[in-house]
């Protein structure tokens, strides 16, 4: 799983890699290429449709404002350009009118194929999904469908004794060692002709992966001298206070003569002032040492926990019951995009009214293994999903025909698949982002969005700088920074990533789908995209390069950001009800 470091910690890597050393920061974040109706009355209805087509008037010239904001609003997801100025889906401009005092008439399953979801969270608990054929803590599997006690879904990164993966290794990592053993120390000219290609491409793979190491082990060495210092700064000012929380206002105001309250005061105003907090350092440490240990690792193989025959792709039924796992922040913080509960005068509102969560664990601190992903669709689709949330990928796809094949089977059987594109601020027309729509032996599934990050800001940043793009590969964008959503244990906390913008498309489909179920998945596909607000004209920096603009329209096939008012207008006038 590739996640987008949040933006201040994004900013850490780059200052500290960059300051404490020569070599080029980075922002590559994994092994693929460097581096989301009408019951009013006649006048009322008039009313609210001038109101929610305002956006689409506002941006036809091609028009999107910078905010003169400093800071995003804890819900600017949910807004719009004719509420607050700010480009989001219009959320609550769309149950303020379209949807007021009505309620939703099909409950819709969202499979979150994801690290896992805390689905006993305040916000969750009540929208989570429940297998009703299944009885729990029985140790029986009382459906038959394969998967013992499966009552809110299924762990596909589990083994049968309750333990778990968490940390994994790169698909780049696992080329080189599967290629290591065959051909490492073998002399070319030994090689025989039918394996000349395989060769070749373990020297490629081993160049390529040797090199990633080696970056991540500098830059976790950089990192290391400002994470002792910054835990040196912490340890002294919080013993010097009493305290064991600090602030920027607090460090500040520290007036001491002793040395090493001086300069652990120096130390933390350093980074407060590139708007940085201790956390941001922690979590900028942790994930350099997660890759150096785990991710980039030739040794390291958690996959014997699992307990399957990893050989057979064709295995189904493997795994625990343990939805939650060892580290849920991801997937938990993209449920609640989703469906976060609305009225409940909690934390959040989630995008649609009327969704279940599935949670389907699938999803390591890693990439995720061809295998389980493919499994972890087949197993949402033969559960009842109707919408299926992706916010994953990677660069290599060894086993791409057993997850073709899972596609295939979801978009025969009419489920909705919204993937998230990557953070690599990189061109996915012309890099890998696996999985894809596109089958290896042709053909592509046609139920399927793929979905950019765009920003707050508006402007010229109104693409989100670390999202993947492509006006070929890429569908729309959706809000993507600094998103606010659930978190572990009853929390709320904010994130950046593409992995944020696809759970709006998947709360919007859905949403859509629980108001007007007779329409078709397709139909709902369709309306998403064709009711985005265009932005074709906008001159935005351009995703990973910020000494480049280029017209948003560009970066995707629609050149536009999902909408939620314009799409309920449009499945109100198609709907049969």
């Amino acid at each position: 799983m590739r996640k987008a470091l949040g933006s201040t910690a994004l900013l850490a890597a780059l200052l500290l890699a960059g300051c404490s050393s020569t070599q080029e920061a980075t922002t590559t974040t994994s092994d693929g290429a460097s581096s989301a109706d009408t019951l009013q009355t006649t006048a009322e209805a008039s009313s609210d449709t001038t109101r929610v087509s305002s956006d689409a008037a506002r941006t036809a010239s091609g028009s999107a404002p910078e905010t003169d904001l400093t800071s995003a609003p804890q819900d600017w997801f949910h807004s719009s350009r004719t509420d607050r100025n700010l480009p989001g889906l219009g959320t609550e401009t769309a149950y303020e009118t379209l949807l007021n005092d009505r309620t939703p008439r099909d409950t819709v399953t969202v499979a979150i194929i994801d690290s896992g979801v805390d689905i006993d969270h305040e916000d969750l608990r009540a929208e989570r999904w429940t297998n009703a054929d299944e009885i729990p803590g029985n140790n029986k599997d009382d459906d038959n469908n394969g998967y013992v006690d499966d009552v809110h879904g299924w762990n596909f990164i589990g083994g049968p004794d309750g333990e778990n993966v968490s940390a994994d290794t790169y698909e780049l990592t696992r080329l080189y060692v599967d290629l290591r053993d065959r051909f490492a120390g073998v002399d070319s000219a030994s090689v025989p002709a039918e394996d000349r290609d395989a060769y070749r491409r373990f020297q490629k793979i081993e160049r390529k992966f040797q090199q990633k190491r080696q970056q991540a082990q500098k830059q976790f060495q950089n990192v290391q001298k400002a994470y002792d210092a910054v835990q040196f700064a912490t340890k002294v000012l919080e013993k010097h206070l009493g305290t064991d929380s600090l602030s920027r206002d607090t460090v500040e105001s520290i007036a001491s003569s002793t040395a090493d309250v001086q300069r652990a005061r120096d130390i933390l105003l350093y980074f407060y002032r590139q708007d940085l907090g201790p956390s941001d350092v922690l979590e900028y440490h942790d994930y350099l040492e997660r890759k150096v240990e785990h991710n980039y690792n030739p040794d390291f193989n958690p996959r014997p926990i699992v307990g399957d025959d990893y050989s057979d792709k064709t295995e189904r039924i493997y795994g625990n019951n343990d939805v939650t796992g060892p580290d849920a922040d991801h997937g938990t913080h993209v449920a609640g995009i989703v469906g976060a509960t609305r009225d409940n005068d909690l934390g959040i509102r989630g995008v649609a009214r009327g969704v279940r969560i599935m949670s389907v664990r699938a999803v390591p601190n890693g990439d995720e293994r061809d295998k389980d992903v493919a499994n972890a669709i087949r197993y949402a689709v033969d559960n009842g999903a109707d919408v299926i949330n992706m916010s994953f990928g990677k660069g290599y796809s060894p086993h791409k025909e057993v997850v073709d094949a899972a596609v295939r089977y979801a978009d025969s059987l009419g489920v909705l698949m919204v993937h998230a594109a990557g953070n690599d601020g990189a061109n996915v027309d012309t890099t890998d982002n696996f999985p894809t729509p596109h089958y290896e032996d042709g053909g592509k599934a046609s139920l399927w969005i793929e979905v950019g990050a765009s920003s707050w800001k508006g402007g010229s940043n109104l693409a989100a700088p670390f999202s993947n793009y492509g006006d070929e590969t890429v569908d729309v964008f959706a809000p993507g920074q600094s998103i606010y959503s659930t978190t572990p244990g009853d929390a709320y906390g904010r994130n950046d990533g593409t992995s944020m913008a696809a759970p709006m498309v998947s709360g919007l489909s859905a949403l859509l789908m629980a108001y007007y179920p007779d329409l078709t998945a397709r139909q709902v596909r369709d309306i998403v995209l064709e009711t985005a607000i265009p932005y074709r004209n906008v001159q935005v920096t351009r995703p990973g390069n910020s000494d480049q603009t280029v017209a948003f329209g560009q970066l995707s096939r629609t050149g536009a950001i999902v909408n939620a008012p314009a799409a309920l207008q449009r499945a109100a006038a198609l709907s049969q009800e």
